[in-house]
Order: structure tokens, then C-alpha cells, then sequence
């Protein structure tokens, strides 16, 4: 099949289709026992997203229980600081623990150098999901946008209130900009060897883009992205690549505009009849089912998934969740969200 065939990459490409493509967020994940057994055999979480055999059977088992129309890498936002040399551990029930980089003079102990050789994992399971897909389904690599990964780089894990970062961004406005532009040059790296190893779209996940002021958010959220996109695309031109800025609000729109990317992913806050006159009227649009409708599954579930169909499906559009597949997630709704996605031509009367 080639790849204007594809579904995903078709309405990435503006085409407005009978059903929509769709595929959900962390739709490989600890809601499926299939993965957790995986999880087991891996032993830490760093060791299962750099074993490609088993990094690409996880990739892998969403698509063969629900069919979605895009596999999306299994990994983590957080292996490029790791290629960067710097220390990562997940710690079970906490998340992931940095050795945190809280001003410019610790960036000296970050370097570029065999970032490739590191991440060397990453790619050969790309290339072996790649050879794996069922025909008509697409393969999305992605990466952390540079705010967002510095975030946890800064921090040393999650954060509440993120004031490390954001006082190390608004106290050394100058060295801030110095990690922002290490993130920048090693994620368009990243992102091309994804799409040489076949990635056929990507996406940047900018989780904490929401936290910031509109002032800061241009230079931290909007400019970064631009760079990586406008370099990615000088190698790749029709290469698609999605902006997913949760949190961003009344901002999303600038985004959109301003960063070049190809298509937008929505959070949960995004009313859906909005976005069809003001962002998909721009470019497509991807999104954005609470993913704890689908905990809940039954009527409410349905009755979300058809607001959203209703406002969005007579565009380009990619069904999706606004955040990730929540780890309390039944299977089977999950299976039911797809039987709704895929009955809405008959449905929608």
C-alpha cells in the first residue's frame, strides 16, 4: 500500500475522510496485561525502551487488538536527556528521576557527543516495527519539545509547581537559552534518524507548554518548535509533523501559525466547535476525548466521542484522547471507542 493510501498520513495531508483516522496517546501502555508481562521480562523501564525486541512487540499490541490507523515508537520524551549523558531513572509509583541540571555552569556535564550511539536502540526498533506494520498503518516517531524535556532535566522528575525551571528561565534568561539550543539541535537530530530508520510522521509533545505566560511561552514554547520544525522539514518536506502544546488555551492558535507544523493535537480544555472555526479552518486537527470517558466507558463515553465526531469529522481530522491513555483504562472500552470511531459513517446520520 502506498503511503497516499494510508488513512493517517491521508488526513494529515488535508484530506477529509469518511472515518477518521485514529490512534490514542500512550495507547501502548500499563492498561494492557499483554504489556505489563513485557514490562516484567524487561526488568527497568530505561531497559525496556532500549530493547528494540521488546520496545517493538509493545509498539505493536495496540494495533493488533483495536486495529488503530498509526503505531506511534514506544519510548519516553526523556531519552534524549539520557542520550545527552545524563542520569535517568523510573522509580516505581514515583516516575522518572533526574540527576537535575540547575544552572548554566552544570550544562558542561551534558554532551552531544555519541547521543546517536546511545539512542542506537531507539532507531533499530523503528526499523523493525517499520518492517512489522499491517498494511495501511502508519508508523509516528515523536519526541519532548526542548520546554518540556528541560522541565524534567531542570527539575530532577515532576513537578507541581515546575519553580525550579522557571526560576532558572526567568533568573538566567542567557543560559536558559543555552540548554533550550542544546535541546533544539539534538531533538531535529533525533527526529531525523526516527525518520530515516521509517517514521513517517512525528510528533513534538509539549506536556507543560500550559505553564507558562504568553511572553514566555513565544520564546520557550513557540520559537523552539519553529526552529526544529523548519529543520526538519529543510531535510524531509513531506514529512508531517504534529504540535501537541497541552495546556496552551488562548495561545494554541498562535501555535498553530507561528510554529509550521503540519497539524495540532488537542487537549481536553479545547472545545471541539472551536477548534473547527479556528484552527481547523488553518490546518488539520487532532483530538481530544478526556481519556477518563473511556475509563468510564458507556453512554458517556459514546455521547463524547459523537460531540467530537459532530464538530470535527466534515474536516481533516485524527480521532485521538486529549492526553493519555489512563492507566485504570478497561480494554475493552478501548475496544468499544474504536467500534464508535469506525460505525460513525452509518451513525452520524
Amino acid at each position: 500500500m502506498s503511503v497516499s493510501q494510508k488513512p493517517f498520513l491521508a488526513a494529515l495531508g488535508g484530506q477529509v475522510l469518511d472515518r477518521p483516522p485514529f490512534w490514542l496517546m500512550r495507547q501502548a501502555g500499563r492498561y494492557l496485561p499483554e504489556y505489563r508481562e513485557v514490562r516484567r521480562q524487561a526488568g527497568s523501564f530505561v531497559d525496556l525502551c532500549l530493547t528494540p525486541e521488546l520496545a517493538g512487540e509493545v509498539t505493536l499490541q495496540p494495533l493488533r487488538r483495536f486495529g488503530m490507523d498509526a503505531a506511534i515508537l514506544f519510548s519516553d520524551i526523556l531519552m534524549v536527556p539520557y542520550g545527552l549523558g545524563q542520569r535517568l531513572d523510573y522509580l516505581d509509583g514515583e516516575g522518572p528521576r533526574l540527576e537535575a541540571i540547575t544552572d548554566a555552569g552544570q550544562l558542561s556535564r551534558l554532551s552531544a557527543d555519541g547521543f546517536h550511539e546511545r539512542l542506537a536502540d531507539v532507531y533499530e526498533t523503528v526499523r523493525r516495527v517499520a518492517r512489522a506494520l499491517p498494511e495501511g498503518v502508519a508508523l509516528i516517531g515523536f519526541a519532548g519539545s526542548p520546554w518540556t524535556v528541560a522541565c524534567y532535566m531542570v527539575q530532577g522528575g515532576g513537578s507541581k509547581e515546575w519553580e525550579k525551571v522557571k526560576g532558572f528561565a526567568y533568573r538566567d534568561a542567557n543560559g536558559f537559552a543555552a540548554l533550550i539550543a542544546l535541546l533544539e539541535s539534538v531533538t531535529v537530530d533525533y527526529l531525523l534518524a526516527q525518520i530515516a530508520a521509517g517514521a513517517e510522521a512525528v510528533q513534538l509533545f509539549d506536556s507543560w507548554a500550559g505553564i507558562l505566560p504568553p511572553g514566555p511561552f513565544r520564546r520557550l514554547v513557540i520559537e523552539p518548535t519553529r526552529r526544529i520544525v523548519a529543520a526538519v522539514k529543510l531535510r524531509h518536506p513531506d514529512i508531517p509533523i504534529i504540535g501537541f502544546p497541552r495546556g496552551a488555551g488562548l495561545m494554541i492558535e498562535e501555535y498553530l501559525l507561528a510554529t509550521g507544523i503540519d497539524a495540532v493535537a488537542l487537549d481536553t480544555t479545547i472545545p471541539p466547535d472551536w477548534a473547527a472555526r479556528c484552527l481547523q479552518c488553518h490546518r488539520p486537527v487532532q483530538g481530544n476525548l478526556d481519556p477518563i470517558l473511556v475509563v468510564a466507558g458507556g453512554e458517556a463515553m459514546s455521547a463524547g466521542v459523537d460531540e467530537i465526531l459532530r464538530a470535527l469529522a466534515g474536516g481533516p481530522f485524527i480521532f485521538n484522547l486529549g492526553h493519555g491513555v489512563a492507566q485504570a483504562t478497561p480494554p475493552e472500552h478501548v475496544g468499544q471507542l474504536a467500534g464508535l470511531i469506525r460505525s460513525w459513517p452509518e451513525r452520524r446520520g
